[in-house]
């Protein structure tokens, strides 16, 4: 089993800034492909980017990409996100989740992002 924790969300104004970090225990993340996607109210969870195991070819959707970074720290047993360039659209509940390149496993319990215009 993996236990994922996320932290790092917040109220931002437009144009502001937000590293979240998402920390593992239970078993190493240097396994997995780690995904963040986030749930705005009302609306279904989104994928947000992905990160595999070694930390190469990083993957976004096309709302975030140039906005947004995907990194991790194996060593740490860490996932970041930092996301820069932030929008009221960006407003959601952000979670991190591991799995392999074709699915997804273990999810956190998410961290609010919002940013205000």
């Amino acid at each position: 089993q993996v236990q994922l924790v996320e932290s790092g969300g917040g109220l931002v104004q437009a144009g502001g800034s937000l590293r979240l970090s998402c920390a593992a225990s239970g078993r190493t993340l240097s396994r997995y492909y780690m995904r963040w996607f986030r749930q705005a109210p009302g609306q279904e969870r989104e994928f947000v980017a992905r990160i595999s195991w070694s930390g190469d070819n990083p993957l976004y959707a096309d709302s975030v990409k140039g906005r947004f970074t995907i990194s991790r720290d194996n060593t740490k047993n860490t996932v970041y996100l930092q996301m820069n360039s932030l929008k009221p659209d960006d407003t959601a509940t952000y979670y991190c989740a591991a799995g392999d390149v074709g699915s997804t496993n273990y999810w956190g319990q998410g961290t609010q992002v919002t940013v205000s215009s």
